[in-house]
């Protein structure tokens, strides 16, 4: 399997790697939130910070956006190949 054929949680990725929006499992208010926040399906993210603890940092639609650890696993993204 391709690197960019992975679908993941999206707190799995790398720093500086991409990924699509493919599924969000949650609650109401957490799918509610993501989607306000530009988080939906198709949408391209791109992982800023991801250390072992604490909030991920991702770059959605140009924007900046902290989500907790917990959220961030619950989120599910298709790994995608660095564009050169």
């Amino acid at each position: 399997m391709r690197a960019d054929d992975q679908v993941v949680p999206l707190g799995m990725l790398r720093p500086g790697e991409t990924g699509i929006v493919v599924d969000l499992s949650g609650g109401r208010g957490f799918v509610a939130r993501c989607l306000a926040l530009g988080c939906t399906p198709g949408t391209r993210l791109r992982m800023e910070r991801n250390v072992s603890r604490g909030p991920v940092i991702v770059l959605v639609r140009g924007t900046r956006l902290a989500l907790g650890r917990g959220e961030s696993m619950r989120l599910r993204v298709k790994r995608q190949e660095d564009e050169a």
